[in-house]
């Protein structure tokens, strides 16, 4: 499936996931605040924001390592705003915060909870994060939660990732990687795709392109087959890492 209708497909997906309030089924039995302490959220952090808590992702990123008072975080694929305000908390009044997403209502909803919430120091872009709206040199910290695997072109966002952070800066990412290739059929399902298993990477090809953008990478944790509902001859699991940019 080319690159734009992949893109089509997920702003759509998403972008009705951000009207109704509902989230991504992969496991249906379980209620939102369930699946985000599953994925390592606590249960502070889900009161904090609730509104802001779709029950999307496959981990916690900003638990991931230390975020300091003052940086400027940029948050790849922020959706309705949860772990950007989770990371606003962190960095306080004199840190920021930058959320990117490509779909409009997410914007939009992540700016309505911005205001609800009372974040002055979240900043909410309509963007691509394959060609991200953030100048070269400019954020301490990058987080992504189950994002990457969605966007077509997985080199040019690592590329654009080294861009933006400062030297020595940190990305936290955490992510689905498969463990084994997917069939054509499967790489072409429209559930799996917006799922955040279709367009995913194996293992490896995902760390080689974080290496070949120029980061030095280091596995946090492994948690293999997050849904009983899509095991089987899917073989998957979420990884997290810590990438540093070091020239």
């Amino acid at each position: 499936m080319k690159g734009e209708k992949v893109k089509k497909i997920v702003k759509e997906t998403y972008g009705e996931i951000a009207s109704k309030g509902c989230r991504c089924d992969c496991n249906p039995s379980m209620t939102t605040s369930e699946i985000s302490v599953q994925i390592g959220y606590s249960e502070d952090e889900i009161r904090a924001f609730p509104d802001a808590n779709l029950g999307l992702g496959c981990g916690n990123p900003t638990a991931l390592g230390k975020i300091n008072k003052g940086e400027t975080v940029l948050d790849l694929g922020s959706g309705a705003g949860f772990d950007s305000f989770l990371a606003a908390k962190k960095v306080g009044d004199t840190g920021k915060v930058i959320g990117v997403d490509m779909t409009e209502k997410m914007i939009e909803k992540a700016k309505e909870n911005a205001l609800k919430y009372g974040y002055r120091n979240v900043e909410f872009r309509l963007g691509d994060i394959e060609e991200l709206p953030v100048e070269d040199n400019y954020v301490d910290i990058i987080i992504s939660n189950c994002v990457i695997n969605l966007a077509p072109d997985k080199s040019r966002v690592f590329k654009e990732a080294y861009r933006v952070l400062k030297n020595d800066g940190r990305m936290y990412v955490s992510d689905i990687v498969l463990l084994k290739e997917l069939t054509e059929k499967q790489k072409n399902d429209i559930g799996l795709l917006t799922g955040c298993i279709g367009g995913a990477l194996l293992k490896d090809d995902y760390l080689g392109k974080i290496k070949s953008a120029g980061f030095k990478v280091r596995i946090l944790s492994e948690t293999k087959n997050l849904s009983e509902q899509l095991t089987g001859e899917l073989d998957f699991e979420s990884l997290k890492i810590e990438a540093t940019k070091s020239e």
